[in-house]
């Protein structure tokens, strides 16, 4: 029933594809996400070495022989990164599915994506940037609406309108995403015309996140509400959860605070720091609105079996009607 244009191009069970989280997405957890029937994406920037990022795609070829993908990130970065040196590696390792995201799409590297044999998926903001990486060759485009953890682009505009406008321009599949929280999310998007979600939220409240349990169980507590919009100011919107960190950085743009005030705020070593050891005020985390339809802490797994049963009785229950 839920056989796509993307299943059926990336090779992958489920119409579900992993949302990329810096210093979540590690080795580990992106097989986790593929063994579950998923689309797994190795965060690329985590490594700081050609070297130490070759043992990460090693590692998860080791774990799973299911699909899997790599993101390259092309947003602006406080260490300075050659991504054609984790091409390098990629083609090396015959990585099939690599995944774009930043606030262009990558007019240097596309070549290579395509000499290689990849398929390419964008990630971007709305039409006019999906359009252009069409041009550029982008096999696949993803756009998350205004409810989703994380970067949230700077059109405000939410799942249902965003993912529809970018579906009727454009003439390749397109994931969707931003608050999609269970079965009933997922049959939305693809009502939609989006042939697979991509998810963040839901991920990070799995048995195999590498977060601190604090942190998982303070989200399964939280509802819809517990979610806030910080660095607008510096032109680079996120929705995080709501805490002692992010509750900060909105006083220092309030008072006009410039960048590196900010940053010293939400620096990803302070997340890290509370990934690591549960101090849930140590730095900010992204969250969706979506947080708000979590209960429980299941495998990944468990999760995705959950997500596509219930759409299945979603579809079934409006054929009926």
């Amino acid at each position: 029933m839920f056989e796509t244009k993307i299943t059926k191009m990336l090779g992958i069970q489920y119409p579900i594809i992993g949302g990329t989280m810096m210093s979540i997405s590690t080795a580990d957890f992106v097989a986790a996400i593929s063994n579950a029937g998923g689309l797994g994406i190795l965060a690329s920037v985590i490594y700081k070495s050609k070297e130490e990022f070759a043992e990460a795609v090693d590692r998860i070829q080791e774990l799973t022989e299911k699909p899997f993908a790599v993101n390259i990130n092309l947003f602006p970065a406080m260490r300075v990164i050659d991504n054609n040196e984790y091409i390098d590696v990629m083609v090396e390792k015959g990585v099939k599915v690599v995944e774009t995201s930043g606030h262009s799409a990558p007019e240097d590297l596309c070549k290579r994506f395509k000499d290689a044999g990849m398929t390419w998926i964008h990630k971007c903001v709305g039409v006019r940037y999906a359009l252009k990486a069409q041009g550029l060759g982008a096999d696949i485009i993803t756009v998350v609406g205004y409810e989703n953890g994380g970067a949230t682009g700077k059109l405000d505009l939410g799942t249902l309108v965003l993912v529809t406008t970018v579906v009727d321009a454009v003439n390749v599949p397109v994931i969707g995403g931003g608050g999609i929280s269970d079965g009933r999310g997922l049959s939305a998007v693809l009502s939609l015309g989006a042939s697979a979600v991509i998810i963040g939220t839901l991920l990070l409240v799995t048995k195999e996140c590498p977060i601190h349990n604090k942190l998982k169980e303070s989200f399964v507590n939280a509802s819809e509400l517990d979610t806030m919009l910080i660095m607008r100011s510096i032109g680079a919107t996120h929705r995080v959860w709501t805490n002692t960190a992010a509750q900060k950085c909105a006083e220092v743009e309030t008072g006009g605070g410039g960048f590196e005030e900010v940053l010293n705020v939400v620096s990803g070593e302070k997340s890290k720091m509370m990934y690591d050891t549960g101090d849930l005020d140590a730095g900010i985390i992204s969250l969706g609105q979506g947080i708000g339809l979590v209960h429980d802490i299941p495998t990944v797994k468990e999760l995705f079996d959950r997500i596509m049963s219930q759409a299945t009785e979603v579809v079934e229950q409006l054929k009926a009607s």
